[in-house]
Protein backbone atom coordinates (compact mmCIF):
# COMPACT_ATOMS: atom_id res chain seq x y z
CA UNK A 1 0.00 0.00 0.00
CA UNK A 2 1.35 3.46 -0.89
CA UNK A 3 2.23 5.46 2.19
CA UNK A 4 0.46 8.80 2.30
CA UNK A 5 2.70 11.88 2.69
CA UNK A 6 2.03 14.17 5.62
CA UNK A 7 -0.01 17.23 4.46
CA UNK A 8 1.62 20.65 4.57
CA UNK A 9 0.74 22.96 7.41
CA UNK A 10 -1.08 26.19 6.54
CA UNK A 11 0.82 29.44 7.02
CA UNK A 12 -0.80 32.86 6.60
CA UNK A 13 1.20 36.01 5.78
CA UNK A 14 -0.41 39.42 6.31
CA UNK A 15 1.48 42.54 5.21
CA UNK A 16 0.47 45.68 3.36
CA UNK A 17 3.88 45.86 1.64
CA UNK A 18 3.88 43.65 -1.51
CA UNK A 19 7.65 43.14 -1.48
CA UNK A 20 7.61 41.72 2.04
CA UNK A 21 4.62 39.59 1.13
CA UNK A 22 6.36 38.11 -1.92
CA UNK A 23 9.60 37.53 -0.05
CA UNK A 24 7.90 35.66 2.75
CA UNK A 25 5.87 33.66 0.25
CA UNK A 26 8.97 32.53 -1.66
CA UNK A 27 10.72 31.67 1.59
CA UNK A 28 8.07 29.28 2.92
CA UNK A 29 6.06 28.07 -0.08
CA UNK A 30 8.00 24.78 -0.40
CA UNK A 31 7.35 23.65 3.16
CA UNK A 32 3.98 25.23 3.88
CA UNK A 33 0.64 25.85 2.25
CA UNK A 34 0.98 29.65 2.20
CA UNK A 35 -2.04 31.98 2.23
CA UNK A 36 -1.37 35.70 1.56
CA UNK A 37 -3.33 38.79 2.57
CA UNK A 38 -2.54 42.47 2.12
CA UNK A 39 -4.67 43.66 5.03
CA UNK A 40 -6.17 42.47 8.31
CA UNK A 41 -9.69 42.71 6.89
CA UNK A 42 -8.76 40.52 3.93
CA UNK A 43 -7.01 38.08 6.26
CA UNK A 44 -10.13 37.68 8.41
CA UNK A 45 -12.18 36.89 5.30
CA UNK A 46 -9.61 34.33 4.16
CA UNK A 47 -9.70 32.68 7.59
CA UNK A 48 -13.45 32.30 7.21
CA UNK A 49 -12.85 30.47 3.93
CA UNK A 50 -9.73 28.43 4.74
CA UNK A 51 -10.24 27.73 8.43
CA UNK A 52 -7.47 27.29 10.99
CA UNK A 53 -3.89 28.22 10.14
CA UNK A 54 -0.94 26.59 11.85
CA UNK A 55 1.02 29.87 11.85
CA UNK A 56 0.06 33.48 11.14
CA UNK A 57 2.79 36.04 10.42
CA UNK A 58 1.41 39.56 10.53
CA UNK A 59 2.90 43.00 10.10
CA UNK A 60 2.27 45.26 13.10
CA UNK A 61 1.72 48.59 11.35
CA UNK A 62 -1.10 48.30 8.79
CA UNK A 63 -3.56 51.04 7.72
CA UNK A 64 -6.85 49.48 8.81
CA UNK A 65 -5.87 47.55 11.90
CA UNK A 66 -2.79 46.88 14.01
CA UNK A 67 -1.28 43.43 13.73
CA UNK A 68 -1.74 42.72 17.47
CA UNK A 69 -5.42 43.71 17.23
CA UNK A 70 -5.91 41.45 14.20
CA UNK A 71 -4.17 38.53 15.89
CA UNK A 72 -6.20 39.11 19.04
CA UNK A 73 -9.39 38.63 17.03
CA UNK A 74 -8.23 35.17 15.90
CA UNK A 75 -7.55 33.83 19.39
CA UNK A 76 -11.10 32.74 20.21
CA UNK A 77 -11.69 31.29 16.74
CA UNK A 78 -8.37 29.44 16.45
CA UNK A 79 -6.78 29.06 19.89
CA UNK A 80 -4.12 26.60 18.69
CA UNK A 81 -2.69 28.88 15.96
CA UNK A 82 0.83 30.23 16.52
CA UNK A 83 0.96 34.04 16.00
CA UNK A 84 4.09 36.02 15.04
CA UNK A 85 4.37 39.81 14.62
CA UNK A 86 6.74 41.65 12.25
CA UNK A 87 7.50 45.21 13.29
CA UNK A 88 9.89 47.87 12.10
CA UNK A 89 9.21 50.22 15.01
CA UNK A 90 10.23 50.41 18.61
CA UNK A 91 6.70 50.34 20.09
CA UNK A 92 7.53 47.24 22.09
CA UNK A 93 4.99 47.97 24.84
CA UNK A 94 2.00 46.90 22.69
CA UNK A 95 3.86 43.75 21.65
CA UNK A 96 4.77 42.85 25.21
CA UNK A 97 1.13 43.22 26.29
CA UNK A 98 0.03 40.98 23.41
CA UNK A 99 2.68 38.37 24.25
CA UNK A 100 1.75 38.41 27.92
CA UNK A 101 -1.93 38.00 27.04
CA UNK A 102 -1.08 34.87 25.03
CA UNK A 103 -2.05 36.44 21.72
CA UNK A 104 1.42 36.51 20.19
CA UNK A 105 4.05 33.77 20.22
CA UNK A 106 7.02 35.97 19.24
CA UNK A 107 7.82 39.21 17.44
CA UNK A 108 10.53 39.83 14.84
CA UNK A 109 11.92 43.25 13.98
CA UNK A 110 12.36 44.50 10.45
CA UNK A 111 14.57 44.00 8.64
CA UNK A 112 14.82 40.42 9.74
CA UNK A 113 17.58 37.99 9.23
CA UNK A 114 16.44 35.02 7.10
CA UNK A 115 18.16 32.49 9.33
CA UNK A 116 16.59 34.02 12.45
CA UNK A 117 13.16 34.00 10.86
CA UNK A 118 13.61 30.38 9.76
CA UNK A 119 14.48 29.34 13.32
CA UNK A 120 11.44 31.15 14.74
CA UNK A 121 9.12 29.54 12.19
CA UNK A 122 10.53 26.08 12.95
CA UNK A 123 9.96 26.68 16.64
CA UNK A 124 6.44 27.81 15.88
CA UNK A 125 5.81 24.72 13.77
CA UNK A 126 7.06 22.41 16.48
CA UNK A 127 5.00 24.23 19.09
CA UNK A 128 1.88 23.97 16.93
CA UNK A 129 2.38 20.24 16.37
CA UNK A 130 2.83 19.67 20.13
CA UNK A 131 -0.29 21.71 20.91
CA UNK A 132 -2.34 19.86 18.30
CA UNK A 133 -1.06 16.50 19.53
CA UNK A 134 -1.93 17.32 23.11
CA UNK A 135 -5.30 18.66 22.03
CA UNK A 136 -6.01 15.46 20.12
CA UNK A 137 -4.84 13.38 23.07
CA UNK A 138 -7.15 15.32 25.35
CA UNK A 139 -10.05 14.93 22.92
CA UNK A 140 -9.42 11.18 22.75
CA UNK A 141 -9.24 10.94 26.52
CA UNK A 142 -12.45 12.92 26.91
CA UNK A 143 -14.16 10.83 24.25
CA UNK A 144 -12.98 7.63 25.88
CA UNK A 145 -14.18 8.83 29.28
CA UNK A 146 -17.50 9.91 27.78
CA UNK A 147 -17.97 6.49 26.19
CA UNK A 148 -17.10 4.65 29.37
CA UNK A 149 -19.51 6.88 31.30
CA UNK A 150 -22.21 6.10 28.75
CA UNK A 151 -21.57 2.37 29.11
CA UNK A 152 -21.60 2.69 32.91
CA UNK A 153 -24.91 4.54 32.71
CA UNK A 154 -26.26 1.76 30.51
CA UNK A 155 -25.20 -0.77 33.13
CA UNK A 156 -26.89 1.16 35.90
CA UNK A 157 -30.03 2.03 33.96
CA UNK A 158 -31.23 -1.53 33.48
CA UNK A 159 -30.21 -5.03 34.46
CA UNK A 160 -32.79 -6.51 32.12
CA UNK A 161 -30.83 -8.47 29.53
CA UNK A 162 -32.69 -7.42 26.37
CA UNK A 163 -32.99 -3.83 27.54
CA UNK A 164 -29.25 -3.81 28.25
CA UNK A 165 -28.47 -5.01 24.70
CA UNK A 166 -30.65 -2.29 23.18
CA UNK A 167 -29.10 0.43 25.33
CA UNK A 168 -25.58 -0.70 24.46
CA UNK A 169 -26.18 -0.92 20.71
CA UNK A 170 -27.72 2.57 20.64
CA UNK A 171 -24.88 4.05 22.72
CA UNK A 172 -22.13 2.45 20.62
CA UNK A 173 -23.82 3.12 17.29
CA UNK A 174 -24.23 6.82 18.02
CA UNK A 175 -20.77 7.19 19.55
CA UNK A 176 -18.97 5.71 16.54
CA UNK A 177 -21.17 7.35 13.87
CA UNK A 178 -22.59 4.15 12.43
CA UNK A 179 -25.58 4.35 10.11
CA UNK A 180 -26.66 0.98 11.48
CA UNK A 181 -25.42 -0.93 14.51
CA UNK A 182 -26.39 -4.43 15.66
CA UNK A 183 -25.52 -6.49 18.70
CA UNK A 184 -25.78 -10.24 18.14
CA UNK A 185 -25.83 -12.37 21.34
CA UNK A 186 -23.72 -15.52 21.30
CA UNK A 187 -24.16 -18.65 23.35
CA UNK A 188 -21.92 -21.67 22.96
CA UNK A 189 -20.35 -20.33 19.73
CA UNK A 190 -23.79 -19.99 18.19
CA UNK A 191 -25.50 -16.74 17.23
CA UNK A 192 -28.85 -16.24 18.92
CA UNK A 193 -31.82 -14.62 17.23
CA UNK A 194 -32.50 -11.96 19.91
CA UNK A 195 -30.34 -9.28 18.26
CA UNK A 196 -30.58 -5.63 19.22
CA UNK A 197 -30.47 -3.04 16.42
CA UNK A 198 -30.16 0.73 16.09
CA UNK A 199 -30.42 2.50 12.74
CA UNK A 200 -30.16 6.13 11.75
CA UNK A 201 -32.68 7.78 9.46
CA UNK A 202 -32.65 6.39 5.95
CA UNK A 203 -30.60 3.31 6.84
CA UNK A 204 -31.06 0.32 4.51
CA UNK A 205 -28.80 -2.17 6.32
CA UNK A 206 -31.15 -3.12 9.15
CA UNK A 207 -31.55 -6.82 8.35
CA UNK A 208 -30.36 -8.76 11.40
CA UNK A 209 -30.79 -12.16 9.76
CA UNK A 210 -28.70 -11.19 6.76
CA UNK A 211 -26.09 -9.58 8.98
CA UNK A 212 -25.75 -12.70 11.14
CA UNK A 213 -25.21 -14.80 8.01
CA UNK A 214 -22.62 -12.45 6.50
CA UNK A 215 -19.09 -13.75 5.97
CA UNK A 216 -17.61 -11.07 8.24
CA UNK A 217 -19.81 -11.97 11.24
CA UNK A 218 -19.22 -15.68 10.72
CA UNK A 219 -15.48 -15.09 10.59
CA UNK A 220 -15.51 -13.12 13.87
CA UNK A 221 -17.64 -15.88 15.41
CA UNK A 222 -14.88 -18.37 14.65
CA UNK A 223 -11.76 -16.25 15.18
CA UNK A 224 -12.93 -14.06 18.08
CA UNK A 225 -11.03 -11.13 16.56
CA UNK A 226 -12.02 -7.71 15.24
CA UNK A 227 -12.40 -7.59 11.46
CA UNK A 228 -13.31 -4.83 9.02
CA UNK A 229 -14.62 -5.17 5.51
CA UNK A 230 -13.59 -2.15 3.40
CA UNK A 231 -15.90 -0.92 0.64
CA UNK A 232 -15.43 -2.52 -2.75
CA UNK A 233 -15.67 -0.79 -6.09
CA UNK A 234 -19.39 -1.40 -6.06
CA UNK A 235 -21.90 -0.05 -3.57
CA UNK A 236 -20.83 -2.11 -0.59
CA UNK A 237 -20.54 0.07 2.54
CA UNK A 238 -17.86 -0.14 5.27
CA UNK A 239 -18.60 -2.91 7.79
CA UNK A 240 -16.85 -3.46 11.15
CA UNK A 241 -17.41 -6.44 13.48
CA UNK A 242 -16.02 -6.50 17.04
CA UNK A 243 -16.25 -9.49 19.43
CA UNK A 244 -17.43 -8.82 22.98
CA UNK A 245 -15.60 -11.30 25.20
CA UNK A 246 -15.51 -11.75 28.96
CA UNK A 247 -13.24 -14.24 30.72
CA UNK A 248 -12.33 -15.77 27.33
CA UNK A 249 -15.98 -16.39 26.50
CA UNK A 250 -17.64 -14.79 23.47
CA UNK A 251 -20.85 -13.10 24.65
CA UNK A 252 -21.86 -11.06 21.60
CA UNK A 253 -20.66 -9.53 18.32
CA UNK A 254 -20.98 -5.80 17.66
CA UNK A 255 -21.69 -5.08 13.99
CA UNK A 256 -21.27 -1.49 12.76
CA UNK A 257 -22.23 -0.27 9.28
CA UNK A 258 -21.55 3.05 7.55
CA UNK A 259 -22.83 4.61 4.38
CA UNK A 260 -21.14 4.05 1.04
CA UNK A 261 -19.70 7.57 0.89
CA UNK A 262 -18.46 7.67 4.50
CA UNK A 263 -14.83 6.96 5.47
CA UNK A 264 -13.58 3.82 7.20
CA UNK A 265 -13.01 3.72 10.92
CA UNK A 266 -9.48 4.78 11.79
CA UNK A 267 -7.09 2.56 13.75
CA UNK A 268 -7.61 4.88 16.68
CA UNK A 269 -11.39 4.43 16.44
CA UNK A 270 -11.09 0.66 16.23
CA UNK A 271 -8.79 0.57 19.25
CA UNK A 272 -11.26 2.68 21.21
CA UNK A 273 -14.17 0.50 20.09
CA UNK A 274 -12.31 -2.58 21.34
CA UNK A 275 -11.68 -0.93 24.71
CA UNK A 276 -15.33 0.03 25.04
CA UNK A 277 -16.34 -3.46 23.92
CA UNK A 278 -14.58 -4.90 26.97
CA UNK A 279 -16.71 -2.71 29.22
CA UNK A 280 -19.84 -3.60 27.24
CA UNK A 281 -19.01 -7.30 27.59
CA UNK A 282 -18.85 -6.88 31.36
CA UNK A 283 -22.26 -5.19 31.28
CA UNK A 284 -23.74 -8.03 29.22
CA UNK A 285 -22.21 -10.61 31.56
CA UNK A 286 -23.80 -8.88 34.55
CA UNK A 287 -27.14 -8.69 32.76
CA UNK A 288 -26.97 -12.41 31.91
CA UNK A 289 -26.12 -13.23 35.52
CA UNK A 290 -29.00 -11.08 36.74
CA UNK A 291 -31.37 -12.72 34.27
CA UNK A 292 -30.31 -16.22 35.37
CA UNK A 293 -30.64 -15.17 39.00
CA UNK A 294 -34.14 -13.84 38.36
CA UNK A 295 -35.14 -17.03 36.56
CA UNK A 296 -33.75 -19.18 39.34
CA UNK A 297 -35.45 -17.01 41.95
CA UNK A 298 -38.76 -17.34 40.11
CA UNK A 299 -38.30 -21.11 39.90
CA UNK A 300 -37.53 -21.22 43.62
CA UNK A 301 -40.62 -19.11 44.35
CA UNK A 302 -42.79 -21.52 42.35
CA UNK A 303 -41.25 -24.54 44.06
CA UNK A 304 -41.61 -22.95 47.50
CA UNK A 305 -45.24 -22.20 46.67
CA UNK A 306 -45.80 -25.88 45.93
CA UNK A 307 -43.91 -26.80 49.10
CA UNK A 308 -46.06 -24.40 51.13
CA UNK A 309 -49.20 -26.00 49.73
CA UNK A 310 -47.89 -29.47 50.56
CA UNK A 311 -46.97 -28.34 54.07
CA UNK A 312 -50.39 -26.75 54.48
CA UNK A 313 -52.00 -30.02 53.44
CA UNK A 314 -49.91 -31.89 56.01
CA UNK A 315 -51.43 -29.79 58.78
CA UNK A 316 -54.93 -31.14 59.30
CA UNK A 317 -57.49 -28.57 58.21
CA UNK A 318 -60.60 -30.45 59.44
CA UNK A 319 -60.76 -30.24 63.24
CA UNK A 320 -63.06 -32.39 65.43
CA UNK A 321 -66.58 -31.02 65.73
CA UNK A 322 -68.11 -32.53 68.86
CA UNK A 323 -70.28 -31.32 71.73
CA UNK A 324 -67.85 -32.15 74.55
CA UNK A 325 -64.98 -29.88 73.50
CA UNK A 326 -63.85 -27.31 70.95
CA UNK A 327 -60.49 -27.32 69.16
CA UNK A 328 -58.91 -24.35 67.36
CA UNK A 329 -55.53 -24.18 65.56
CA UNK A 330 -53.52 -21.66 63.52
CA UNK A 331 -50.06 -21.90 61.95
CA UNK A 332 -48.29 -19.09 60.04
CA UNK A 333 -44.73 -19.74 58.78
CA UNK A 334 -42.37 -16.75 58.72
CA UNK A 335 -41.36 -17.54 55.13
CA UNK A 336 -42.85 -19.71 52.40
CA UNK A 337 -42.33 -22.85 54.48
CA UNK A 338 -41.33 -23.31 58.10
CA UNK A 339 -40.55 -25.70 60.91
CA UNK A 340 -43.60 -25.18 63.12
CA UNK A 341 -46.38 -27.77 63.04
CA UNK A 342 -49.44 -28.91 64.93
CA UNK A 343 -51.41 -32.14 64.96
CA UNK A 344 -54.99 -32.85 66.03
CA UNK A 345 -55.94 -36.53 65.86
CA UNK A 346 -59.13 -38.08 67.17
CA UNK A 347 -58.55 -41.77 67.76
CA UNK A 348 -61.37 -44.18 66.88
CA UNK A 349 -61.54 -45.11 70.58
CA UNK A 350 -62.48 -41.50 71.39
CA UNK A 351 -59.24 -39.99 72.72
CA UNK A 352 -58.08 -36.73 71.20
CA UNK A 353 -54.36 -36.20 70.63
CA UNK A 354 -52.99 -32.66 70.44
CA UNK A 355 -49.44 -31.62 69.51
CA UNK A 356 -47.51 -28.45 68.73
CA UNK A 357 -43.87 -28.72 67.58
CA UNK A 358 -41.06 -26.44 66.47
CA UNK A 359 -38.02 -27.56 64.46
CA UNK A 360 -34.93 -25.44 65.09
CA UNK A 361 -34.06 -23.13 62.20
CA UNK A 362 -36.32 -21.90 59.43
CA UNK A 363 -37.08 -22.49 55.79
CA UNK A 364 -36.75 -25.66 53.76
CA UNK A 365 -34.48 -27.72 56.09
CA UNK A 366 -36.84 -27.13 59.03
CA UNK A 367 -39.84 -27.92 56.82
CA UNK A 368 -38.34 -31.29 55.80
CA UNK A 369 -37.83 -32.31 59.44
CA UNK A 370 -41.31 -31.02 60.22
CA UNK A 371 -42.76 -33.35 57.55
CA UNK A 372 -40.75 -36.29 58.91
CA UNK A 373 -41.88 -35.58 62.47
CA UNK A 374 -45.56 -35.40 61.49
CA UNK A 375 -45.28 -38.62 59.50
CA UNK A 376 -43.70 -40.54 62.40
CA UNK A 377 -46.10 -39.01 64.92
CA UNK A 378 -49.16 -40.00 62.90
CA UNK A 379 -47.86 -43.52 62.55
CA UNK A 380 -47.48 -43.75 66.34
CA UNK A 381 -50.92 -42.33 67.06
CA UNK A 382 -52.71 -44.45 64.44
CA UNK A 383 -51.96 -47.69 66.27
CA UNK A 384 -54.80 -49.74 67.70
CA UNK A 385 -53.57 -48.90 71.18
CA UNK A 386 -51.26 -45.87 71.02
CA UNK A 387 -48.50 -45.66 73.64
CA UNK A 388 -48.53 -43.11 76.42
CA UNK A 389 -47.43 -39.59 75.42
CA UNK A 390 -44.00 -39.97 77.05
CA UNK A 391 -43.47 -43.30 75.26
CA UNK A 392 -44.45 -41.68 71.94
CA UNK A 393 -41.78 -39.05 72.63
CA UNK A 394 -39.14 -41.72 73.20
CA UNK A 395 -40.11 -43.44 69.95
CA UNK A 396 -39.94 -40.16 68.03
CA UNK A 397 -36.51 -39.38 69.48
CA UNK A 398 -35.22 -42.86 68.64
CA UNK A 399 -36.34 -42.60 65.01
CA UNK A 400 -35.32 -38.97 64.32
CA UNK A 401 -32.28 -38.48 66.56
CA UNK A 402 -29.57 -39.53 64.10
CA UNK A 403 -30.89 -37.30 61.31
CA UNK A 404 -31.36 -34.38 63.68
CA UNK A 405 -27.86 -34.67 65.12
CA UNK A 406 -26.23 -34.93 61.67
CA UNK A 407 -28.06 -31.78 60.58
CA UNK A 408 -27.35 -30.00 63.89
CA UNK A 409 -31.08 -29.60 64.51
CA UNK A 410 -33.53 -30.43 67.27
CA UNK A 411 -37.29 -30.43 67.78
CA UNK A 412 -39.28 -29.05 70.68
CA UNK A 413 -42.66 -30.72 71.01
CA UNK A 414 -45.54 -30.89 73.44
CA UNK A 415 -47.92 -33.84 73.03
CA UNK A 416 -51.19 -34.23 74.96
CA UNK A 417 -53.93 -36.85 75.06
CA UNK A 418 -57.39 -35.83 76.24
CA UNK A 419 -60.02 -38.45 77.14
CA UNK A 420 -63.53 -36.91 76.91
CA UNK A 421 -65.07 -39.68 79.02
CA UNK A 422 -62.81 -39.14 82.04
CA UNK A 423 -61.87 -35.49 81.33
CA UNK A 424 -58.27 -36.62 81.95
CA UNK A 425 -55.36 -34.91 80.20
CA UNK A 426 -51.97 -36.63 79.96
CA UNK A 427 -49.08 -34.73 78.37
CA UNK A 428 -45.37 -34.96 77.63
CA UNK A 429 -43.13 -32.00 76.87
CA UNK A 430 -39.81 -32.16 74.98
CA UNK A 431 -38.29 -28.75 75.66
CA UNK A 432 -41.31 -26.81 74.41
CA UNK A 433 -42.98 -23.74 75.90
CA UNK A 434 -45.14 -24.58 78.94
CA UNK A 435 -48.79 -25.25 78.03
CA UNK A 436 -51.33 -22.98 79.70
CA UNK A 437 -54.57 -24.04 81.43
CA UNK A 438 -57.19 -21.64 82.77
CA UNK A 439 -60.92 -21.43 83.31
CA UNK A 440 -63.01 -19.02 81.32
CA UNK A 441 -65.76 -19.19 83.94
CA UNK A 442 -63.72 -17.53 86.69
CA UNK A 443 -61.36 -14.59 86.87
CA UNK A 444 -57.92 -16.18 87.35
CA UNK A 445 -54.98 -13.89 88.06
CA UNK A 446 -52.48 -16.29 86.53
CA UNK A 447 -52.92 -19.38 84.34
CA UNK A 448 -51.79 -22.85 85.36
CA UNK A 449 -48.48 -23.51 83.60
CA UNK A 450 -47.92 -27.24 83.01
CA UNK A 451 -44.25 -27.43 83.95
CA UNK A 452 -43.42 -31.12 83.58
CA UNK A 453 -40.82 -31.03 80.80
CA UNK A 454 -37.83 -32.89 79.32
CA UNK A 455 -35.11 -32.02 76.78
CA UNK A 456 -35.85 -31.43 73.09
CA UNK A 457 -35.83 -34.32 70.65
CA UNK A 458 -32.47 -34.93 68.96
CA UNK A 459 -30.36 -33.77 71.91
CA UNK A 460 -29.76 -37.14 73.62
CA UNK A 461 -29.75 -40.68 72.19
CA UNK A 462 -32.55 -41.65 74.59
CA UNK A 463 -35.33 -39.33 75.68
CA UNK A 464 -36.31 -39.76 79.31
CA UNK A 465 -38.94 -37.68 81.04
CA UNK A 466 -42.15 -38.36 82.94
CA UNK A 467 -45.60 -37.50 81.73
CA UNK A 468 -47.80 -34.99 83.48
CA UNK A 469 -51.53 -35.30 83.99
CA UNK A 470 -54.52 -33.38 85.26
CA UNK A 471 -58.29 -33.29 84.95
CA UNK A 472 -59.87 -30.64 82.75
CA UNK A 473 -63.17 -29.33 84.07
CA UNK A 474 -65.93 -27.79 81.92
CA UNK A 475 -64.99 -24.24 81.00
CA UNK A 476 -61.26 -24.88 81.19
CA UNK A 477 -58.99 -24.23 78.26
CA UNK A 478 -55.68 -25.84 77.29
CA UNK A 479 -53.43 -23.66 75.13
CA UNK A 480 -50.33 -24.83 73.24
CA UNK A 481 -48.16 -22.29 71.43
CA UNK A 482 -44.74 -21.91 69.77
CA UNK A 483 -42.01 -19.43 70.67
CA UNK A 484 -42.72 -17.45 67.51
CA UNK A 485 -45.63 -15.94 69.46
CA UNK A 486 -44.10 -15.41 72.89
CA UNK A 487 -40.87 -14.04 71.36
CA UNK A 488 -42.62 -11.70 68.92
CA UNK A 489 -41.46 -8.07 69.27
CA UNK A 490 -44.51 -5.88 69.78
CA UNK A 491 -44.88 -2.18 69.00
CA UNK A 492 -47.73 0.26 69.35
CA UNK A 493 -48.95 3.40 71.06
CA UNK A 494 -50.59 1.37 73.85
CA UNK A 495 -48.27 -1.50 74.68
CA UNK A 496 -49.69 -4.52 76.37
CA UNK A 497 -49.51 -4.64 80.13
CA UNK A 498 -46.46 -6.59 81.16
CA UNK A 499 -44.36 -5.82 78.07
CA UNK A 500 -43.09 -2.51 76.74
CA UNK A 501 -43.11 -1.31 73.16
CA UNK A 502 -40.24 -2.77 71.17
CA UNK A 503 -39.90 -5.72 73.57
CA UNK A 504 -40.84 -9.39 73.37
CA UNK A 505 -44.44 -10.35 74.08
CA UNK A 506 -43.40 -13.23 76.38
CA UNK A 507 -45.86 -15.40 78.35
CA UNK A 508 -47.00 -12.43 80.44
CA UNK A 509 -48.04 -10.39 77.43
CA UNK A 510 -49.79 -13.39 75.88
CA UNK A 511 -51.71 -13.95 79.09
CA UNK A 512 -52.87 -10.32 79.11
CA UNK A 513 -54.28 -10.82 75.61
CA UNK A 514 -55.94 -14.06 76.66
CA UNK A 515 -57.58 -12.36 79.63
CA UNK A 516 -59.06 -9.74 77.33
CA UNK A 517 -60.61 -12.48 75.13
CA UNK A 518 -61.38 -14.89 77.98
CA UNK A 519 -65.12 -15.22 77.41
CA UNK A 520 -64.87 -15.80 73.64
CA UNK A 521 -61.52 -17.22 72.63
CA UNK A 522 -60.80 -16.85 68.90
CA UNK A 523 -57.27 -17.87 67.97
CA UNK A 524 -57.39 -16.27 64.52
CA UNK A 525 -58.30 -12.89 65.99
CA UNK A 526 -55.72 -13.33 68.74
CA UNK A 527 -52.96 -14.06 66.22
CA UNK A 528 -54.08 -11.19 63.98
CA UNK A 529 -53.87 -8.79 66.92
CA UNK A 530 -50.34 -9.94 67.74
CA UNK A 531 -49.24 -9.64 64.12
CA UNK A 532 -50.76 -6.16 63.88
CA UNK A 533 -48.44 -5.00 66.67
CA UNK A 534 -45.27 -6.56 65.19
CA UNK A 535 -43.27 -4.84 62.43
CA UNK A 536 -42.10 -8.12 60.92
CA UNK A 537 -42.78 -11.78 61.60
CA UNK A 538 -39.39 -13.11 62.59
CA UNK A 539 -40.37 -16.70 63.37
CA UNK A 540 -43.06 -19.26 62.60
CA UNK A 541 -46.17 -18.77 64.75
CA UNK A 542 -48.36 -21.69 65.82
CA UNK A 543 -51.12 -21.81 68.42
CA UNK A 544 -53.63 -24.54 69.36
CA UNK A 545 -56.38 -24.67 72.00
CA UNK A 546 -58.71 -27.26 73.51
CA UNK A 547 -61.74 -25.86 75.33
CA UNK A 548 -63.86 -28.23 77.41
CA UNK A 549 -67.54 -27.32 77.00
Amino acid sequence: MRRESKPKLKLMIVDDEPDNLDLLYRTFRRDYDVVRATSAIEALKLLDDHGEMAIIISDQRMPEMLGTEFLGRTVDLFPDTIRIVLTGYTDVEDLVDAINAGKVFKYITKPWKPQQLQVVIEQATETYRVIKQRTEDLKRALRRESLFNAITSAIRSSLNYQSMLQTLVETLGQAFEATCSMLHPVEGDMLLSQSAIFCSTGCRDGDCDADRKSALIQSVLKQHQTEMEPPSQGEQAPHLAVPLTYQQGLLAILSLHRGVDTPLWSKEDIHLIEEVAEQAALAISQAQLYQRTQQQAEQIRVELGVARQIQSNLLRQILPDVEEFKVQACCHPASEVGGDFFEVYQHPHGDVWLAVGDVSGKGVPAALFMASAISVLRRELAQEAPPEPDEVMRNLNSILANDLVSANCFITLVLARYSPDTKQLVYANAGHIYPLVWSNRTEPVEPNYLKVRGVPLGILPTWNAIAGDLALQPGEVLLLTSDGITEATVYGESPLEGCGTGLMLRETGLWQLLRQTRECLDLKQLLSRIQAQTAIQEDDQTILSLEVL
